[in-house]
């Protein structure tokens, strides 16, 4: 076990080095921090104080080690745009990211997975087949045109739920939440829908086929065959295996659903780092287009190291390896 965590970290340990040697030629070499913070009006003495004090002038090696020191304690210079500390505008957009993502995720594993488990025992039911039409057409729609129509239907014509923003919010510490207003509540919800329908007919789609395919094993045949319940045998011997594929997949998809929520935090004006990120490209702001990599990289590794922990613990194949 400890072997497995060491080359896991070891692993991800590489992945941010290199992520972080991207983000620091993002930040270094892709338009003029000092024109950018200083104004073409700016004198070459002013431009060179300000280089001098940001540690431009100083060897490539230098300021890649300044620059990884500086971003283990959070801080990746300040933003063009907003001219504030870029760490202190991620830490104030991430609940919001966070909260979508964290519901749009809880939708889309407990629907999807009881829709998935359903249609593959119920394949040839009526149910079964509707729920493979709507999986179609959930997969196919795009997401800015789901939200679109969410907004016309709940917020143009109903007049049900807003149509843009986060409602009132509550903050706890350093943490704001809507979860404790129900103008809050009323703002997630066709956010999350939104985000959450993809990876809904996803999950539902990989655990039909994959239960499907369990079923046909000879160890559920066998099963069977000796008398055990039906019940028994979906839930507790098909079921597991089932989720060693589709703990990959949901791994990699709740990654994503905070890494590319920028479309529907866009379509509904969500506060959070999706709409930021666009901002910042929309306005050439390197220091957060930089720190966003790095923070969805550093993501990304710790998602997948505790995906590899799920499959130590459910795949007994791993463990012997």
């Amino acid at each position: 076990m400890l072997r497995f965590l060491s080359i896991r970290l070891w692993n991800g340990l590489l992945v941010m080095v290199g992520v972080s040697f991207i983000s620091f030629l993002l930040f270094n070499y892709i338009g003029d921090p000092v024109n950018n913070l200083l104004g073409e009006t700016a004198t070459i003495a002013q431009k060179e104080a300000l280089r001098a004090s940001l540690g431009l002038d100083q060897p490539l090696v230098i300021r890649f080690v300044r620059y990884l020191w500086l971003a283990l304690h959070g801080e990746f210079g300040i933003s063009y745009r907003n001219l504030e500390p870029v760490g202190r505008l991620i830490l104030s957009r991430a609940p919001a990211t966070l909260e979508l993502s964290l519901c749009a995720a809880v939708l889309a594993l407990g629907i999807g997975i009881p829709m998935g488990v359903y249609a593959g025992i119920r394949r040839h039911s009526w149910l079964a087949r509707i729920m493979q039409v709507v999986s179609l057409i959930g997969i196919s729609v795009p997401s800015f045109l789901t939200g679109i129509i969410l907004i016309l239907i709940f917020s143009v014509e109903l007049n049900w739920l807003p149509a843009f923003g986060r409602g009132d919010v509550v903050r706890i510490g350093g943490w704001t939440t809507g979860l404790l207003t129900v103008s809050g509540w009323k703002s997630l919800v066709m956010p999350s829908i939104t985000l959450a329908l993809f990876q809904l007919t996803l999950f539902m789609r990989l655990v039909r086929s994959e239960m499907m395919e369990v079923l046909r094993t000879d160890y559920i045949k066998f099963a069977r065959a000796r008398g055990i319940a039906d019940r028994s045998i979906h839930f507790r011997h098909a079921l597991k295996n089932t989720l060693i594929p589709v703990i990959t997949v949901a791994g990699l998809q709740l990654g994503s659903l905070i890494a590319f929520s920028i479309i529907t935090e866009t379509v509904f004006q969500w506060p959070g780092l999706g709409l930021l990120i666009i901002q910042a490209i929309t306005f050439g702001d390197i220091p957060v287009i930089a720190a966003y990599l790095i923070l969805i990289a550093l993501l990304f590794v710790i998602i997948n190291a505790i995906v590899d922990l799920l499959y130590f613990q459910v795949d007994p194949r791993v463990r012997l390896a």
